[in-house]
């Protein structure tokens, strides 16, 4: 994937002058408690009441079982949210921090615990990071069709850093149950 619309595009910021690129950003959205379809388009108008992040396509709402979760877990509503961004990957990790913290989310210590609200940035650009607060592309979104069926409707020549391309990572996962929601719209800002 490359960082659209071109990274060569740069935004200067108005208060340093300091010139940054325009980088394309997948982020995936996913809840299991709560108003679970209100939660993923609170999590939408807060990505797009972001200053410097301009969404450009938001993804059809499917449905999906918990993997690895607790036994007893809801299933989730996922999406996909496509947007561009001058911001740094570490302060796009404050923000999504910041909408999950918005809607409660609890980080109790629990792998794959229930959640109102799990947004992950799949990619950012073509940037990589293989930190422990963050890593990129996102080190299992390459096996997960509720990140990989909604990216693909939205873009079907995407790819994965390192990982290749969107539709043959989906060729090899399957569609692990996930099922369309076409009953529930997210409201796409754009």
């Amino acid at each position: 994937m490359t960082e659209t619309p071109n990274p060569h595009i740069i935004d200067a910021d108005t208060l340093t002058g300091e010139m940054r690129p325009i980088r394309r950003t997948v982020v995936s959205l996913g809840s299991n408690l709560g108003d679970r379809f209100a939660n993923l388009q609170g999590a939408v108008d807060a990505l797009a009441d972001t200053p410097e992040v301009w969404i450009t396509n938001v993804s059809a709402v499917y449905e999906s079982e918990p993997i690895g979760a607790p036994e007893g877990s809801d299933s989730f509503l996922n999406a996909v949210v496509l947007f561009d961004t001058t911001l740094s990957a570490a302060r796009l990790v404050d923000r999504v921090q910041a909408i999950e913290d918005a809607f409660g989310r609890e980080r109790d210590g629990v792998v794959n615990a229930p959640r109102t609200l799990d947004v992950d940035l799949i990619v950012v650009g073509d940037r990589r990071s293989n930190e422990s607060w963050l890593q990129l592309p996102h080190p299992r979104a390459a096996e997960r069709a509720f990140v990989l069926q909604p990216w693909y409707d939205l873009e079907p020549d995407a790819e994965i850093p390192d990982h290749g391309r969107v539709a043959d990572l989906l060729g090899k996962t399957g569609d692990q149950g996930l099922q369309r929601r076409d009953d529930l719209v997210l409201a796409n800002p754009a």
